[in-house]
């Protein structure tokens, strides 16, 4: 049994910005901050660690609207994967992601994705990312046994920070270039593998098979 672990955005989606611009609104319908800061870094961080409570409230009753007004999409490669991964048998599909659970939901609801995924780690309590990946392998050891092997579980994530979470639990990581981060980045962070997208899924089921 293979375990994967997919990262959202810049992973399996780029929301077109929605994300972020329901966190802003939320500020100003929150809060009545209307001069938002733009140097917030969102690349690979949890939602707990960019908002609180009641700015999360908001942010999740905006980001609705917002994924129906921005250009987002699937990104390439990723609803054939996620299919062929299905049809396999042999592998557990879940997610590790910064987002928080309901955010999740709402983001891959929208992309006709989220049924492919039923378990993981999410950012509802975490400010670190490593502590999102500690939970996502408590709860794939629940799903799926103590005796799953680490180097049969996969991170699949698109910055430095996933191949660091990944390996804090003893993981494999699989990096994609779809996200923000150059692919020297990515490749100076240490994955044990690095792909530009996932048109072509046969370099990661090579290291399976």
């Amino acid at each position: 049994m293979q375990v994967c672990l997919f990262d959202i955005d810049g992973t399996l989606l780029a929301s077109g910005g929605a994300g972020k611009a329901a966190m802003e609104t939320a500020l100003v319908t929150e809060f009545g901050v209307s001069d938002v800061n733009h140097d917030v870094p969102f690349s690979g961080r949890t939602d707990r660690a960019i908002g609180r409570d009641r700015f999360l409230a908001g942010y999740l009753g905006h980001l609705p609207s917002h994924l129906s007004t921005h250009n987002g999409r699937v990104l390439p490669g990723i609803a054939p994967l996620l299919d062929r991964l299905a049809d396999r048998g042999d592998v557990a599909v879940g997610l590790l992601t910064g987002n928080v659970r309901e955010g999740a939901r709402l983001k891959l609801s929208h992309y006709d994705l989220y049924h492919h995924f039923s378990f993981g780690g999410f950012g509802d309590h975490h400010w670190e990312r490593n502590d999102v990946a500690r939970e996502a392998l408590a709860v794939v050891r629940t799903e799926l046994g103590e005796d799953v092997a680490l180097e049969r579980i996969w991170v699949i994530g698109d910055t430095p920070l996933d191949v660091e979470c990944a390996r804090c639990i003893g993981a494999r990581v699989a990096a994609v270039g779809t996200g923000w981060h150059s692919m020297e980045e990515l490749e100076a962070a240490g994955p044990d593998l690095l792909v530009t997208d996932f048109s072509d899924p046969a370099p990661l089921f090579d290291l399976w098979d």
